[in-house]
């Protein structure tokens, strides 16, 4: 192979002394994803880093007598993906809550409470996952028997002592509303609720019984992020630090399931979510790399505030940040919002629920474009998810030029021409979320634009054309970056079946760049991640069918055989121990 075969040998045609490898991977084909495009039949790595790819004869040759020896049989190994956009702290969670998937009654529902209830302490508070299946939790309460949310008495009569609450979904999951959520008497009792109990917000429906007046326990919310939790229910039991932490390593243990080793969590993340991941990190069982944007909770800040604050936090959140390639914060996550429910989430400051995030990282747009102007100046990157603020990324650019500083927007639905070239002019990274705005609303989004602007909607092939870095976010609904990959390149809706502006499909081979360089772009990590060259991070992944090759179908279905970060096998699918793993001292004996 050019280039990495002339590297290896000396001019009499033997291999080079590039150093004992700990780890080989032969027999296979190697997505190197590098500059020339190389696929190989073996890898080589010493330590963390990539040593070098080639035939598998001499990278076999390298192996020291204690190194490790992947015998892939023909499978496909790629460096690791990246997700731009990955809330990965999310998915642990749904693990810590006994769960409610798979019901179809509100007898099936009695069946799980009771049988909670029969494991609980006398008058424990037991909280439930939503009603419905990960990821989405849709179609509840229409898709059970009764069409309706089991009620406070429906509860009671197998917990009529234990506090039940069912909590509701984070409303981007099923993506739809209304939001709800159930409790029983002696939960309503716990949370000081009776008739008399006022709504807090205008999207919120205290239900309550017709003939009596009395609360229902059923509580119904126009918001897709949940409001009650932080209100009506505060007094239940939301999730603690020490909570998040294994719920992380769950999470990461799911992510690596399916090839990720890297997240850029854009979104932002709140004080908490931190604390947990160094928790994990400080006891050794961090297996995905994370890049995590602070998410501030601003209360009432005002715009010297947030100029004052922005100029301390810059020690730490600027350039680099703090941290390595194993876990970073820096950069900071801002939006333009000053909505009353936010205020009304902040009751529990040190709760962000499923979000993640701080509930109150919003401000209004002038103290937004305070924010903006100080990052500038204090060399802070900015990451944010709404169209809306590109325009105030303009105006701060043109006072501090941001150009080559890669700050980030997420989640764009549609951009149109003009908007492209700004970002080009800006020089930003874009994540998108094809799960939602191709798979689940393409062809809605396309009746609400109109044909003619169809070529807007998510346009990939034209930011790759414009040399935007653009990288594929799942927002963990589900995790796998393989469902972005193949709504990149095959672009169907799921309801319509039909194919969503044609013309922005992009190839295999850019897709996975996406997912991989793409990534590493967002973090300025590029060259040391997202290609299997030498001297790069050992993130690798072994799949369980070829992406190049496999039928379009099929590209979404694609987990992985082994997942490798630093150096260092994290995952083993069951099924996939044929692709065997063996010291290369019994090899040799």
């Amino acid at each position: 192979m050019p280039g990495i075969e002339q590297e290896m040998r000396s001019d009499r045609g033997s291999p080079k002394p590039l150093g004992t490898a700990d780890l080989v991977l032969h027999g296979g084909h190697i997505l190197t994803l590098g500059p020339s495009q190389t696929i190989a039949e073996a890898l080589a790595v010493k330590g963390d880093r990539i040593l070098a790819a080639g035939r598998s004869a001499d990278m076999l040759a390298m192996a020291g007598p204690d190194a490790t020896v992947i015998d892939l049989r023909g499978r496909t190994a790629m460096p690791g993906l990246i997700d731009g956009h990955a809330h990965a702290d999310r998915e642990g969670l749904k693990s810590l809550l006994p769960s409610l998937s798979g019901v179809t009654s509100i007898a099936d529902i009695q069946d799980r409470v009771a049988e909670e209830v029969a494991r609980a302490a006398p008058g424990a508070w037991i909280v439930f996952n939503p009603i419905g299946d990960p990821p989405e939790f849709s179609g509840m309460p229409r898709s059970l028997r009764e069409g309706r949310m089991p009620n406070r008495l429906d509860l009671d009569k197998v917990a009529p002592h234990n506090p039940i609450y069912i909590r509701a979904p984070w409303g981007y999951w099923p993506n739809e509303l209304p939001l709800s959520s159930s409790a029983n008497s002696a939960a309503l009792r716990a949370a000081g609720i009776d008739r008399s109990t006022p709504s807090p917000s205008p999207l919120v429906t205290i239900d309550k019984d017709p003939a009596c007046g009395e609360p229902t326990g059923v509580f119904i919310e126009q918001t897709k992020e949940p409001i009650v939790e932080f209100t009506l229910m505060a007094r239940a039991p939301n999730f603690t630090v020490a909570q998040r932490a294994e719920a992380l390593v769950h999470s990461m243990r799911a992510y690596n399931s399916v090839g990720t080793t890297s997240v850029f969590e854009g979104h932002g993340i709140s004080q908490d979510v931190i604390a947990a991941y160094q928790q994990v990190r400080n006891a050794g069982q961090q297996t995905l790399r994370a890049h995590l944007v602070f998410s501030p909770s601003w209360g009432s800040a005002t715009r010297d505030d947030v100029r004052l604050m922005l100029a301390s936090w810059s020690q730490w959140l600027a350039r680099k940040g703090l941290g390595d390639h194993w876990l970073r914060v820096a950069d900071i996550y801002t939006e333009i919002n000053d909505a009353p429910e936010t205020r009304l989430r902040r009751r529990v400051p040190v709760q962000t629920g499923w979000a993640g995030y701080s509930p109150d990282s919003g401000l209004p747009r002038d103290a937004v474009c305070e924010l903006l102007l100080e990052a500038a100046r204090n060399g802070i990157r900015v990451s944010g998810i709404w169209v809306n603020l590109l325009e105030l990324f303009r105006e701060v650019d043109r006072i501090v030029p941001i150009a080559g500083r890669r700050w980030v927007l997420g989640h764009q639905r549609v951009l149109d021409r003009d908007q492209v070239e700004l970002i080009c002019d800006l020089g930003l990274a874009l994540t998108t979320h094809t799960n939602r705005h191709i798979y689940k609303e393409g062809a809605a989004i396309r009746s609400s634009v109109g044909r003619d602007k169809e070529h807007t909607i998510v346009p990939i092939r034209t930011l790759l054309d414009k040399n935007v870095p653009v990288a594929f976010g799942t927002d963990g609904v589900p995790p796998t970056l393989f469902n972005p990959v193949w709504q990149a390149v095959e672009r169907v809706d799921r309801t319509t079946g039909e194919v969503i502006a044609p013309g922005q499909r992009i190839s295999r081979l850019e897709a996975l760049h996406c997912a991989t360089t793409g990534g590493a772009c967002l973090t300025f990590e590029e060259t040391e991640k997202g290609t299997l060259q030498p001297g790069m991070l050992a993130d690798i992944v072994v799949l369980t069918e070829d992406p190049l090759s496999v039928e379009a179908s099929r590209l979404r279905d694609i987990v992985a055989a082994i997942t490798i970060v630093g150096g260092r096998v994290t995952y083993v699918r069951d099924g996939s121990r044929d692709v065997a793993a063996t010291p290369m001292a019994m090899l040799q004996a």
